[in-house]
């Protein structure tokens, strides 16, 4: 079947061409179709049975331009390709963090998955001050199980070299290194931020260390193909309720900098955080979520860390890297031990850099977040992009003296205290 943009009024007979849904969507039974994708690229169509609630799907369509955009900007629609199978990947090794994927067409660039209909996007209750009790326990198991199982710790070199060449995703990577790293720190006719704080933004732009350290993360995103990243971790590709976790989106998965994807869950914490300057007026309340948010950004890392190594110790003579027997000799396992820290400190320094570069971008860049576009006094919104702008800011010039997630969080309070001066 040749590609062809659906609707909420032909998907139904498209789904029933499809043999893989028969059990999914029985076709005795009548369905509601509802088109609901708010992002930036694509058709996400749900279905649901009027007869039996456990028949149901979601449908996402890549549309072949950048949807936020139009048809001006065109865009591949092989990015299902990469969603796919990184979702394929994902249910291998985070089984249950992850929807199950039920069945996909890539003529028609097409995927149907499981719907998640008892989570909700994160986005909007961290807004709402709900707190997530489970989160930093599974998004630090997904991102530990994910990032090794997909490394050269883990995988044998003629592996790793395939799974490099078959997430390539040049056209998504290139949106990226593009809308992450360089245009929101240069004149680009897309950038949009608030005239409030158009000062610290041209002082940003003017920033050379700032600039030349970007410019290196950037150069590490485009050479350093470390483990299979979903490159687009955002708290709106997060699903979530009071019991469970689930990552979504995964369309510009490739294998990159293994600290982009943490660094991508603790900014957008971090951004949270910020918005509540002005979305929680009262101090007390303000104060109780913000201290659950920098725990919880605490836990991320520290979580990820300690599983990342406990995999490492217990399945990293596999994988090519150091193969085993390296470190077989009289003091060898203090040696490993200290490889392993270095390891994992360099993935922090990405990690501080990174969540910094992505702060800046979102508030000067192409796209904002609704944490905090969603303030709509501009002068309270102002606040806390200044608030963003700066520990952005200073995560990226200070990354080389940050050392562990304590210090990184003390930018924050150090931050808060002058916001609220």
């Amino acid at each position: 079947m040749s590609y062809r943009p659906l609707t909420p009024e032909t998907l139904l007979d498209y789904l029933q061409t499809r043999e893989a849904m028969n059990d999914r969507l029985p076709p005795d039974e009548t369905y509601r179709v509802r088109e609901v994708g708010d992002g930036n690229l694509n058709l996400v169509f749900v279905v649901e049975s009027e007869q039996d609630p456990r028949h149901t799907v979601v449908v996402k369509q890549a549309l072949p331009y950048l949807r936020v955009v139009g048809e001006s900007w065109p865009l591949t629609r092989e990015r299902v390709v990469y969603e796919t199978e990184a979702l394929l990947l994902y249910n291998r090794h985070a089984p249950g963090l992850v929807p199950e994927v039920y069945d996909h067409d890539y003529e028609m660039s097409l995927l149907v998955m499981e719907n998640l209909n008892r989570h909700e996007i994160m986005r909007k209750p961290l807004v709402r001050r709900v707190k997530f009790p489970n989160f930093a326990e599974q998004i630090s198991t997904f991102l530990a199980r994910t990032l090794f199982y997909t490394s050269d710790l883990y995988l044998p070199a003629t592996e790793k070299k395939a799974l490099t060449e078959r997430f390539m995703n040049p056209e998504l990577r290139k949106l990226q290194e593009d809308f992450v790293y360089s245009h929101p720190l240069m004149d680009a006719p897309e950038n949009n931020w608030n005239p409030l704080v158009d000062d610290l933004v041209q002082e940003v732009r003017k920033d050379g260390e700032l600039k030349e350290r970007v410019t290196w993360l950037k150069e590490g995103y485009m050479t350093h193909a470390q483990s299979l990243i979903h490159a687009d971790l955002h708290t709106g590709s997060i699903m979530i309720n009071q019991e469970e976790t689930r990552v979504i989106d995964p369309e510009f998965a490739f294998v990159g900098p293994a600290g982009y994807d943490v660094a991508a869950v603790i900014q957008n914490l971090m951004l949270n955080y910020a918005a509540h300057f002005a979305h929680t007026e009262d101090p007390a309340l303000r104060a109780d979520y913000q201290g659950w948010l920098l725990a919880t950004m605490r836990e991320v890392w520290t979580k990820f860390a300690e599983k990342f190594e406990a995999l490492w110790v217990a399945e990293g003579d596999r994988g090519e890297l150091a193969p085993q027997g390296y470190w077989d000799y009289p003091g060898g396992e203090a040696d490993f031990a200290r490889f392993r820290r270095h390891y994992l400190d360099r993935i922090f320094q990405d990690v501080v850099g990174t969540a910094g570069t992505k702060a800046l971008r979102r508030m000067m860049g192409i796209v904002s977040v609704w944490d905090i576009s969603s303030i709509e006094d501009p002068e309270k919104r102002a606040v806390a992009e200044r608030f963003a702008i700066r520990v952005g800011r200073r995560w990226v010039k200070e990354m080389e003296g940050i050392r562990d997630i304590d210090a990184m969080l003390d930018v924050v309070r150090e931050e808060t205290e002058a916001a609220l001066a």
